[in-house]
């Protein structure tokens, strides 16, 4: 059976050391970072970057995209965006 969406969410907090959540909620700017960190995306964790920044580097990262532009990543992740991370993660 495939997973949801928001156990996808949950499988790729718990692969980044983040709580898991009851209720469907996207990633927060932490949740991103911790992504960013375990996927070997640079950031300045003193000052967070965008959401959309963030987004497109974990996925650069992995080899989704071929920029970390954020342009090619301004809303949320879909669900074969949050596969891909989920099994770059081997979560």
């Amino acid at each position: 059976m495939t997973r949801t969406v928001d156990e996808l969410r949950n499988d790729i907090r718990a692969a980044t050391g983040r709580f898991e959540r009851e209720i469907s909620a996207t990633f927060t700017k932490e949740d991103l970072a911790a992504l960013c960190e375990a996927v070997g995306y640079d950031i300045d964790t003193g000052s967070l970057p965008s959401k959309p920044q963030m987004r497109a580097g974990a996925l650069s990262a992995i080899g989704v995209l071929d920029t970390d532009d954020p342009s090619e990543s301004e809303r949320p992740f879909r669900k074969g965006e949050l596969e891909a991370i989920a099994d770059a993660l081997d979560a």
